[in-house]
């Protein structure tokens, strides 16, 4: 998402049985497994090779996520000039992270302190955040001319955030799998996050902790409750929500402070008071769960022309950035023409466009490097994946 970012086929289609899922920065599925990984992730997936028989349903969502998220961060510089814009503006950025940490929580469910997963973790998520937090830094610092960014790796800048958060959430992921009330003790903690501003922006950790209950809500969740969602029933009951979703959006529009949807600023930040923190905290984690229910009940779960690009999120997520930053570094929005209502659709239209290019085959080979890097070089060989390999080897 911009700054603010700093920062899924037929009804009741059976979901395949869980089973272990690939690790990785996204977590990878395949038909007898579903996956996902960091904004995405397992939110927005690796470009590896979809395994055989990969559930569409997932990469069917996690392509439409990735979707509205560009148009999320095409819209914000038209905030202000359409009350429909804001309106829509403030239901997308409701529930499509929602959604994408979900997804990711969800096929985080085996994740442990094994070496092979712990070695994917460094070089799908840690690696990447690495190099593209140094990227953004740079881009903004010498393309954006701003002479006071500097690097700093503690200090997630513009998308990066959420690689950050995707580590954190994964490596505490064994110990949700323990506690007796997960959910909500995820929730107090995102409420009491919510009334600390001394918390800082070490790691965006108000993120963090702000978005962990989503994270941990997929870590409990099992394929019957995905199966739940994609009812008739359900898809049905999601037009009025959606509906009245549209009706209070655009009355909120002008009146609401939209950073409370950021989770990125305690509720004094925001000119709140401290109670206020609590009440949002769970008002708004209501309301994601309803549009991310709706979401869901409409996502195709067969496979359809964009059902391949869903393997390949992460990379629209970490590059469309750039494209953003120089938009509003050369003013491509302010035009006259961008403020009418065939200009915004235009320009909606166009960042689905750019996204959906962003994760096709040719720009993952093209950037598997940064997104991928194998790293054998850098990591011992243990005795039980040589002993996976050479049982491989003979089957």
């Amino acid at each position: 998402m911009t700054d603010t970012l700093r920062p899924r086929g037929r009804t009741g289609s059976p979901l395949p049985p869980a089973v272990r899922p690939q690790d990785g920065a996204d977590g990878g599925h395949s038909s007898p497994a579903p996956a996902a990984t960091a904004p995405a992730a397992d939110a927005p997936e690796q470009g590896a090779k979809p395994a055989k028989g990969r559930d569409a349903f997932f990469d069917n969502a996690k392509y439409l996520a990735i979707v509205l998220v560009a148009m999320g961060h095409t819209w914000e510089p038209m905030k202000g000039q359409s009350r429909t814009v804001d309106a829509l503006y403030v239901i997308v950025y409701g529930f499509h992270m929602p959604a994408f940490i979900i997804i990711s929580g969800y096929f985080s469910r085996n994740f442990d302190m094994r070496p092979d997963r712990l070695k994917r973790l460094v070089t799908g998520v840690v690696v990447p955040y690495i190099l593209f937090e140094t990227a953004y830094s740079l881009y903004d610092r010498y393309v954006g001319g701003n002479s006071d960014q500097t690097i700093s790796l503690l200090d997630p800048w513009y998308l990066t955030w959420f690689l950050v958060a995707l580590f954190i959430w994964r490596l505490t992921a064994p110990l949700w799998r323990l506690v007796r009330w997960p959910v909500p003790l995820a929730l107090g903690l995102a409420a009491l996050a919510c009334v600390s501003p001394e918390i800082g922006n070490d790691l965006d950790l108000q993120r963090v902790l702000q978005f962990l209950p989503f994270f941990v809500l997929g870590l409990v969740m099992k394929p019957e409750h995905f199966q739940m969602v994609r009812r008739r029933s359900v898809r049905v009951l999601s037009v009025p929500v959606v509906a009245a979703a549209l009706v209070v959006g655009y009355w909120a529009a002008p009146r609401m402070n939209d950073s409370w949807f950021y989770h990125r600023d305690a509720a004094q930040e925001l000119g709140a008071p401290w109670w206020a923190g609590v009440v949002m905290t769970l008002a708004l984690f209501g309301c994601s769960l309803l549009l991310t229910a709706s979401f869901f009940a409409w996502v195709p779960g067969r496979h359809h022309w964009f059902t391949a690009l869903g393997a390949g999120t992460l990379y629209g997520y970490l590059l469309h950035g750039f494209v953003i930053r120089a938009s509003r570094q050369w003013n491509w929005l302010d035009h006259g023409w961008v403020q009418s209502p065939a200009g915004e659709v235009f320009v909606t239209v166009l960042a689905a466009a750019l996204i959906t290019v962003l994760c096709t085959k040719p720009v993952q080979r093209m950037f598997r490097f940064a997104m991928e890097p194998k790293m054998e070089w850098a990591f011992k060989q243990d005795a039980a994946e040589r002993a996976r390999e050479r049982a491989k080897a003979g089957a």
